[in-house]
């Protein structure tokens, strides 16, 4: 009975097949990992802005490179519900009075800026919640961009209440003084739910430079500066601009 002889295929190719046909392309395996990045940042960023949504930030990075510098600082947390109302209009007054009809950027601002020749702020309340709680307060493109990036994921996740309230708890009002209750004692031994108009206006005048500025010993321009922010929150009550963080 004859038996059948085995061709040998050592050595030899067996042609193409699926392994072969998937031969690695680096562009494509770039693209493959730059896409799987940007989705993995893009969902931790929404998770780590809806944490802070619930959850008081315990620090910043101003807050704490001040408490190292000064061997500690001034700071006591406070809702916004025990925040006086005229000091919520009074910032938003000072600092964003379009802070209830924009979703992050108030582009009026900053063309004004622009015009203006960038000697007078653009930013928004939101940004500059970005700014003290995720980010540095450096300049740089870096920051910029993430700020750009990172605002409208704000304004889309949290209440414009909570932006406000947060705020007001992390801005610096004096040297190692920092959150509106901190600077109503400081300043005037009140807590923040007790401040009269003209107190909040004081306060609020201090918030772009509060390292020179002192709420309880105003200057001229100060005082200027205090009335017209008494009358740009009595003017936000009136018209509505207000609506969207009072109760």
């Amino acid at each position: 009975m004859a038996v059948k002889s085995r061709k040998s295929t050592r050595g030899k190719p067996r042609g193409k097949n699926k392994k072969a046909s998937r031969s690695f392309r680096p562009l494509a395996f770039v693209r493959r990992w730059l896409w799987r990045t940007g989705l993995a940042l893009a969902l931790l960023a929404v998770c780590v802005v809806l944490l802070f949504r619930v959850v008081n930030p315990p620090t910043t990075h101003t807050i704490w490179s001040e408490s190292r510098r000064l061997d500690g600082v001034q700071r006591t947390w406070v809702d916004a519900a025990n925040i006086a109302p005229v000091m919520l209009r009074s910032a938003v007054a000072a600092e964003d009075a379009n802070f209830c009809t924009h979703w992050g950027f108030d582009m009026d601002a900053i063309r004004a800026a622009i015009d203006d020749g960038a000697s007078r702020g653009g930013s928004t309340i939101s940004q500059q919640v970005v700014k003290n709680v995720y980010l540095w307060q450096a300049r740089s493109y870096v920051r910029k961009a993430l700020e750009a990036l990172m605002t409208p994921l704000l304004e889309a996740l949290w209440p414009k209440r909570r932006i406000l309230e947060v705020y007001l708890n992390v801005a610096e009002f004096d040297e190692g003084v920092f959150g509106v209750d901190a600077a109503a004692r400081h300043y005037f031994g009140v807590s923040a739910g007790a401040l009269t108009d003209r107190q909040a206006a004081l306060l609020a005048s201090v918030l772009p430079n509060p390292k020179e500025r002192e709420a309880n010993r105003p200057s001229a321009a100060m005082n200027r500066r205090a009335a017209t922010i008494m009358d740009g929150a009595a003017l936000i009550a009136k018209d509505g601009r207000a609506a969207c963080f009072e109760n």
